[in-house]
């Protein structure tokens, strides 16, 4: 009876713990990687040893690092060795490489925080771990080993929006009305755990991609709650949606209430601790929960100083206060809830992405043309 009774209690404890691996969102991890052996040489008649195989990461499209570590349950990673020299081959045959499957936009840095590769288009590469040298008459005869490192693979997710905000600010009720994403949704002060994608979709078969990343709490710069674990994900987005509760927000009976503009100052100072150049994206302010009472009130006595954050800075606490400010290529009302105005927000994300866009390309045009024409030069006389 308690052998039935230990086996029972072994079988919900397993599948209890594969639940909830299954629902992690998994965005780094470590990984020991070890080129091949360099075969031996062959002193006799003077041969040389294949050399060892080499490990690469190339990125795809579709993949996560849940089926990185679903191929690698040992977070191992070994090429294989390469032959040794013999009279019937004196050049022995290479290792076979080892190719390791990432997601696009994961960034590989070694044990010392070197950067080894930044992989953000799909089908970029770069080699973790080379195979040794064949053993020859330079390393008398001898196959050397291959690199034998710890990686990490931190993947910051590519999207074209990012969602900022404090949790309960109604960022996954906000992309789940502008977007066909389901993600949770609650009236407790929670906080999205996992990013969410989701994919905004034109009549014109134009498409989108909006980020819903973990709430932001204040001292995240300094890796607090979600911390890094959010703010680095909002790196590669190229526009930054800030989305307020219109009441304001306190995160616990510990912390102090704020209002809706205080807030927009905590959120400035986080992202500004945590990289100042986030301070510059292209930003859009989404004041959210309209549908509140006095909501329109509030709104209407605030919004000069939304549109000139610096009227209002010198009575902003001194630990939220910013020392650049953003400023917001749009101020939009609305209430996520009842989808108002979300059409409104739909196609003005559209147009600050259409201008990012050509400004880009511009941008590209004008180096192309100063770099040919370094190349080409002046030809024929010159006109004085």
């Amino acid at each position: 009876m308690v052998q039935i009774f230990r086996y029972s209690l072994n079988s919900i404890k397993k599948s209890a713990r594969s639940h909830m691996r299954g629902n992690i969102f998994l965005d780094s991890l470590r990984l020991n990687v070890k080129g091949g052996h360099g075969g031996n040489g062959l002193p006799r008649y003077g041969g040389v040893g294949g050399q060892g195989g080499c490990i690469y990461c190339v990125a795809k499209e579709g993949v996560t690092l849940r089926n990185v570590v679903q191929r690698y349950a040992e977070k191992r990673v070994t090429a294989s060795n390469g032959e040794d020299s013999s009279k019937h081959r004196l050049l022995g045959r290479r290792g076979v490489d080892e190719e390791v499957v990432v997601p696009v936009g994961v960034q590989i840095y070694d044990d010392h925080g070197q950067l080894l590769g930044d992989l953000n288009d799909s089908d970029a590469s770069c080699i973790v771990a080379g195979g040794g040298m064949g053993g020859c008459s330079g390393t008398n005869f001898l196959g050397k080993p291959g690199e034998n490192k710890i990686i990490n693979l931190d993947l910051k997710l590519i999207a074209d929006v990012g969602l900022v905000g404090f949790p309960n600010a109604g960022k996954s009720t906000f992309l789940k009305a502008i977007s066909n994403a389901k993600p949770k949704i609650g009236s407790y002060p929670f906080t999205t755990i996992r990013p969410q994608i989701g994919t905004v979709q034109y009549a014109d078969l134009r498409s989108i991609t909006i980020a819903d990343l973990p709430g932001l709490i204040e001292g995240a710069h300094a890796n607090f709650g979600m911390g890094h674990k959010f703010l680095k994900h909002i790196e590669r987005t190229r526009l930054l949606l800030f989305i307020v509760d219109i009441s304001g927000f306190r995160l616990s009976p510990k912390h102090e209430r704020r209002d809706f503009l205080q807030n927009i100052y905590a959120l400035n100072k986080e992202l500004e601790l945590y990289d100042k150049t986030l301070v510059d994206k292209p930003s859009v302010l989404l004041i959210n929960k309209m549908d509140l009472p006095e909501a329109k009130y509030i709104f209407n006595s605030n919004k000069p100083f939304i549109k000139d954050l610096s009227l209002k800075l010198n009575e902003c606490p001194e630990n939220i206060k910013p020392e650049k400010l953003l400023k917001f290529d749009a101020l939009i009302p609305i209430s996520a809830k009842n989808s108002a105005r979300i059409s409104h927000v739909k196609e003005k994300v559209r147009l600050l992405l259409d201008d990012l866009a050509a400004k880009e390309h511009v941008a590209d045009a004008t180096v192309l043309r100063e770099s040919l024409a370094n190349e080409i030069g002046e030809r024929g006389p010159r006109v004085i």
